[in-house]
């Protein structure tokens, strides 16, 4: 039963992936997909070279805040130990999602001595801040285009009072679990509860964090950088380059959303961030090259760089 679970959690994304590289291919036409081929081809590569510079200033932000949250604890990694385990996590996302996190702990765990559970808290506290983040992003591009999602809402005839039942019914939902959770005490809902115990405490252990002001400041460049590797690419094709921040924030949320939904976005982030695109008259073509050249370059990286780590790791700590 678990090799079974374990394969499905490979397969599943991966066939999620390709069903939309399908779909890509069956909604475009031979010539649509050699313009965009075209468009990839004569893309502008200095800014990708760009995009991929800001990505790894991301990641080693993100390996150095990462001692911040270990410091309380008594704790100090070497910082090339910190930024090999958080490259080797990306590259085992792209093959089994969100299996990254545990293996950036298992990693750092073996070279530092640092008890696996406690990296592992950490981990899930920063993750938590960064949902945050996302749900700010999330909520910056709902303001933004508050006017285009109303009419498109008209258009698909939803109306208020469809929107304010959907509301009382999330509300009432809210309640309905809560009640459950309090008077259930099956093992199961026993154990979801002390997940979510476990992800509260993490997040306010960041109250006591002695440099909250040094980690909040690299978790806004962390998040600065991945909205500028994103919009640096709109420069590389023609019909996206008069883009602004408006019309990029919602591509650049949609397409962080899918990211996790498959092996690393594969196939679903190029064709939702086309989507998105489409709605500021961006035509398919163009929006799909777009799409595939930020996934594309920005995969290449990690396999690249994550792959090294595994190799690097045993060299930078062999004296031990």
């Amino acid at each position: 039963m678990r090799k079974l679970t374990s394969f499905l959690k490979v397969v599943i994304p991966l066939g999620v992936g390709l069903f939309f590289i399908f779909l890509t291919i069956n909604a475009t036409t031979s010539e649509e997909r050699n313009l965009i081929l075209n468009y990839i081809k004569t893309a502008d590569y200095r800014f990708v070279l760009l995009s991929v510079f800001f990505g790894i200033l991301s990641h080693l932000s993100r390996a150095y805040r990462w001692k911040f949250l270990l410091a309380p604890m008594g704790y100090t990694p070497r910082f090339i130990n910190s930024t090999l385990a958080v490259l080797i996590a990306y590259i085992a996302n792209l093959g089994v999602p969100r299996s990254g996190e545990i293996l950036r702990a298992t990693t750092l765990s073996s070279y530092e001595k640092i008890p696996f559970e406690k990296l592992f808290g950490t981990i899930i506290a920063e993750r938590i801040v960064d949902l945050i983040l996302l749900l700010g992003f999330i909520l910056l591009a709902l303001t933004l285009q508050y006017d285009l999602i109303w009419e498109f809402l008209k258009e698909r005839q939803v109306s208020s009072t469809v929107l304010l039942l959907g509301l009382l019914g999330l509300i009432l939902m809210f309640f309905g679990l809560r009640f459950l959770f309090k008077r259930n005490n099956s093992p199961f809902i026993q154990k979801l509860k002390t997940f979510l115990n476990g992800l509260v405490e993490g997040i306010l252990s960041i109250r006591t964090m002695p440099n909250k002001g040094a980690f909040i400041a690299h978790t806004l460049f962390i998040w600065v950088m991945y909205v500028a590797m994103f919009y640096v690419v709109k420069w590389t094709v023609p019909e996206t380059s008069s883009l602004g921040l408006n019309a990029m924030l919602p591509a650049f949320v949609i397409g962080g959303l899918t990211i996790s939904a498959t092996n690393g976005g594969i196939g679903i982030y190029p064709f939702s961030v086309s989507l998105m695109l489409s709605a500021f008259g961006v035509s398919n073509e163009s929006g799909l090259a777009f799409g595939w050249i930020m996934w594309t370059a920005q995969t290449l990286m990690i396999l690249v760089f994550g792959s090294l780590s595994f190799f690097v790791l045993p060299l930078v700590n062999r004296k031990k």
